[in-house]
């Protein structure tokens, strides 16, 4: 297998003031495989949210080596930092994080406007992919709705959709179903575990048993992977 995320002696550190000084990670290592699901588990403030940030180059280790399919992100410049986000990164939040004022189409559509170069798609070619990835997802009837006017599950699957429109190569998932019922966390569920079958790998924070059927569980405490 191909390992898509391998970080080594991960640390995060942050300056607080005064001198204090918190290490949200300590040493962490992870290797993720092409085409895994791997779930994060761990206590409030182990750490989880950190490394699913450093992973999606939102932010860089403090010290230790991330690589990225196969490229140390240390080496890669801001400007490459973000066309890697662009073009290889699906984010997923607990809050949703749609654009309020844009439609569910306009949402979904908003990722391509990210691409560069030959990558970026016209107007055109972006309508028909959200929608496509919209049909996807069951909310083709909702296009033109404003996220107001959706349900707690819709807006999520709003956000898969917007995830997954430039086919990246992995989705990353804070929390997904963490404000859901539980009828609404088993469909998320399979709208994820349908993408990962479709060669996508996903790596997961989650606190619910129930998401982690089915999928790689790694255990973070105190920012460290438990063995």
């Amino acid at each position: 297998m191909t390992n898509v995320v391998l970080g080594k002696d991960l640390w995060k550190t942050y300056n607080m003031g005064e001198g204090i000084e918190v290490n949200a990670l300590r040493g962490l290592n992870i290797s993720v495989d092409k085409g895994e699901f791997v779930s994060i588990m761990g206590p409030s403030g182990s750490g989880k949210s950190t490394l699913l940030n450093i992973i999606g180059c939102l932010d860089t280790p403090t010290k230790g080596e991330l690589c990225l399919d196969g490229q140390k992100t240390s080496t890669i410049s801001e400007h490459e930092l973000t066309k890697i986000r662009a073009e290889n990164v699906g984010f997923i939040f607990q809050t949703f994080n749609l654009l309020p004022a844009l439609t569910v189409m306009e949402n979904v559509e908003f990722p391509m406007r990210n691409l560069s170069g030959s990558k970026k798609p016209n107007k055109s070619t972006r309508i028909q992919n959200a929608k496509a990835a919209l049909e996807e997802v069951g909310l083709l009837d909702r296009l033109n709705h404003l996220p107001n006017k959706l349900s707690g599950g819709e807006k999520q699957r709003v956000a898969i959709a917007r995830a997954m429109v430039n086919h990246p190569k992995f989705i990353l998932a804070d929390e997904p179903t963490g404000n859901l019922d539980t009828e609404t966390t088993q469909n998320i569920m399979e709208q994820l575990h349908s993408i990962n079958k479709e060669g996508t790998t996903i790596i997961m924070v989650t606190h619910d048993k129930e998401t982690i059927k089915n999928t790689r569980v790694l255990k973070i405490r105190d920012g460290v992977i438990e063995t």
